[in-house]
């Protein structure tokens, strides 16, 4: 007989591995073990720095009083068997820089990391957070030719996350109220929908102007920049860290959670090949199904406008990725 240990499918951890120890990276290692969803493997190219955070995150442990098991490596080998794969590594942006300006830094990460971690863990869920998340999405997919239901791109949480926090402020009621619907690209031509939009049921046309919501879109639309102006050496990390959270917590739970995310599109809203903003639903599985909106004449020109952005960006990524460059 035997004597090595048998463990039960019932008594197997979830594991999470997030590829990238930076700020976004360790915030998200932080949220998902105190939130005690699951183990987490943080991996990052400098020696060191990851092994650094996870043993500060385990000292935490005695505070925070969970037992989830954080570790940092540089090694993608101990990522294998990974439920969930985050990749957040690559270049953040700095004042001056939009999204669009880290196509040729980030594209290669992401690639990279992308064919790294799932050799290792080969039925995992891929979530990228990595700017500009859609065009990155699209190539991480490319580069592990998982089925396209398994990739998914984080930033729809985000802006609905930023649309919400913009709308409470200006209401002053509470966020927990608030239905935030954002389609679109995760850059300048993302589109809010106010007609999607509630405080407690009620239509947010009926508590605001159309210039305080167009003010409002438009910040949301500039969530992001606003913060790397105001903190000049860095971007957001506390909300992307947090959306995530939320979509890793829906799948591990398989909550069938209805949330803005980039999902790969196969015809919905006449548009093909191309990973962008579409409300999802997300469970064990990833996702579940992409929900189609009624979209009005303007919503949808908007909504096309910024597929083509998408699309044209991602000619760049490929560019860059096949030596085809010019300049």
């Amino acid at each position: 007989m035997s004597s090595s240990p048998f463990f039960p499918p019932s008594c197997r951890k979830a594991r999470v591995s997030i590829i990238g120890a930076g700020k976004v990276g360790s915030t998200l290692a932080q949220r998902v073990a105190e939130k005690k969803l699951a183990d987490v493997v943080m991996l990052d190219v400098l020696e060191g720095m990851p092994q650094g955070i996870a043993l500060d995150l385990m000292e935490a442990r005695g505070v925070e009083c969970h037992d989830r098991q954080i570790v940092g490596t540089n090694d993608y080998d101990d990522t294998a068997n990974s439920d969930i794969v985050v990749i957040t590594a690559g270049r953040p942006r700095k004042p001056g820089m939009n999204r669009d300006d880290l196509i040729e830094i980030n594209a290669k990460i992401v690639k990279t990391a992308a064919k790294e971690a799932i050799a290792r863990s080969p039925f995992a869920i891929l979530i990228v957070v990595t700017n500009p998340l859609d065009v990155m999405t699209y190539v991480a997919w490319e580069a592990t030719q998982l089925p396209c239901r398994r990739v998914i791109g984080m930033a729809g949480v985000l802006d609905a996350a930023r649309f919400k926090t913009f709308i409470s402020m200006e209401l002053g009621v509470s966020i927990q109220d608030i239905k935030a619907m954002v389609l679109g690209d995760h850059g300048q031509l993302m589109v809010p929908l106010p007609r999607y939009t509630t405080v407690e049921g009620i239509p947010l046309q009926e508590l605001m102007d159309a210039e305080t919501i167009e003010r409002i879109v438009e910040r949301t639309r500039n969530g992001g920049t606003e913060i790397v102006e105001l903190m000049k050496t860095g971007s957001a990390y506390f909300a992307p860290a947090s959306s995530v959270s939320l979509m890793i917590e829906a799948i591990l739970l398989d909550q069938s959670r209805i949330v803005p995310a980039a999902a790969y599109l196969q015809g919905e809203y006449g548009l093909r090949d191309l990973f962008i903003g579409v409300p999802c639903q997300l469970g064990c599985r990833g996702i579940a199904r992409v929900l189609e909106l009624e979209l009005d004449e303007g919503e949808r020109a908007a909504f096309h406008a910024s597929a083509e952005s998408v699309v044209q960006h991602l000619r760049q990524a490929h560019e860059i990725l096949s030596g085809r460059t010019s300049g």
